[in-house]
């Protein structure tokens, strides 16, 4: 029998794949704003990008109530890019998501993607668009690199924006934690393959040898593959003093479950924000999630206080709890809908071109602290804070705040 929080979620997907806008009918005075959003919907991380769409929506929802931005209604626009056939994202289908949003002029900018191979595909597409995009989660550097502006951002502006840090910080930073506060000698690194997975992984064996700590080896684990039981089998005669993955949930799950059973439960274990999910406690579950430690590419905000009145908000809005990157979501929206307001005051008209440069010269109040740009679109804040898995029993399975242990913010390099 199907539960309550199970037929919502199937509710919500159905809508989600039919595409349809999240908002009532503008009147005939109102200009209608398309916000795109693009998530991993179906497969392995269909999850945590329920979490990162309600928020979107939530702000959406929010400014529509309050006349946010005077003679406009916005719209969502919901996309995924998951697709069953690759059980996670599908960079495939995030271009056909792309040509979407760039083939409706009333989209005039969008949040997402979640998944950073996804935005690999997005970014060129998005360019000639010339439609803005904020992503709340993914990090891979290259993207906003300038030296790979002709790939990613081939009509020349900036596109793509993010609330979060880049990998080039999150991978070195927790290479820092393992060094100097977990004191560990050596490590074995693994990837997933993926653009994100592998690029997280780089940029941690890196600075993890600057650190001085000894990589006895890297295997790349293939997200289909039924089990990884070779190479762990591998790493445990190799006997280093801790794990390190870069990937998301599709491989995650196995490799969590496997790493329990082979390598011992005292090694040290962690990864990047692709852990920080609701799939990590889970389909991973306990005990074989306990004590891996996890970042997030992001200032963590769920438990400020300052922020309580908007966690229980979006609880009683969607009834689930959500976690730091639903926040970088909503505050993502946030900053195209004053980005979209600014463009109104000044009487001109509100087009992709003058959303991008409002969004451009952004420098908005928002949960996680002012979000403000560098030319390339990245965020200018970069905390990387640090998580560890526990499980306890008083609160619920899939309790994202409560589960995730916080212990502070990186070492930074």
């Amino acid at each position: 029998m199907m539960t309550r929080r199970s037929a919502l979620l199937a509710a919500s997907a159905l809508s989600l794949l039919a595409g349809v806008a999240l908002a009532g009918p503008a009147s005939a005075a109102e200009q209608v704003v398309k916000i795109g959003i693009d998530a991993s919907l179906t497969g392995g991380d269909a999850q945590s990008a329920l979490l990162v769409k309600n928020g979107a929506v939530m702000a959406i929802d929010e400014a529509n109530a309050k006349h946010a931005v005077p003679g406009v209604k916005f719209e969502a626009m919901v996309l995924d890019d998951g697709t069953a056939t690759a059980g996670q994202y599908d960079p495939a289908q995030g271009a056909i998501n792309a040509r979407k949003m760039v083939a409706d002029h009333q989209v005039m900018a969008a949040i997402g993607p979640q998944m950073s191979g996804v935005g690999k595909a997005m970014a060129p597409i998005l360019s000639w668009g010339d439609l803005a995009t904020i992503t709340p989660s993914s990090t891979n550097p290259d993207i906003t690199d300038p030296k790979f502006a002709q790939q990613y951002r081939p009509a020349g502006k900036a596109i793509y924006f993010r609330t979060v840090a880049t990998d080039a910080y999150q991978g070195p930073y927790m290479a820092n934690f393992y060094a100097s506060v977990l004191k560990v000698k050596s490590v074995y690194v693994l990837d997933d393959t993926g653009a994100y997975g592998e690029g997280l992984a780089n940029a941690f064996q890196a600075q993890a040898e600057k650190d001085g700590i000894k990589v006895l080896g890297r295997d790349k684990i293939d997200p289909k593959a039924a089990d990884y039981s070779s190479v762990l089998t591998k790493i445990k005669q190799l006997n280093p003093d801790s794990l390190y993955y870069g990937g998301v949930m599709q491989a995650g799950v196995k490799l969590v479950k496997e790493a329990y059973e082979i390598l011992p439960h005292a090694m040290p274990k962690g990864g990047g924000d692709g852990l920080i999910t609701p799939e990590m406690l889970t389909a991973a579950g306990f005990p074989a999630a306990e004590g891996w430690y996890c970042t997030n590419a992001s200032p963590h905000v769920t438990e400020d206080p300052t922020a309580q009145p908007w966690v229980a908000a979006y609880k009683a809005k969607f009834n689930v709890l959500p976690d730091d990157y639903a926040i970088t979501a909503y505050d993502g929206t946030l900053v195209i809908i004053d980005a979209v307001k600014r463009v109104k005051a000044s009487g001109k008209p509100v087009t992709r071109s003058a959303v991008r440069d409002a969004i451009q010269s952004a420098n908005v109040k928002t949960l996680q602290g002012p979000v403000s740009f560098d030319d390339n679109g990245d965020i200018k804040d970069r905390v990387i804070a640090v998580f560890q898995v526990h499980q306890d029993k008083a609160y619920p399975a899939d309790d994202m705040i409560h589960l995730f242990k916080y212990i502070g913010v990186a070492p930074q390099s």
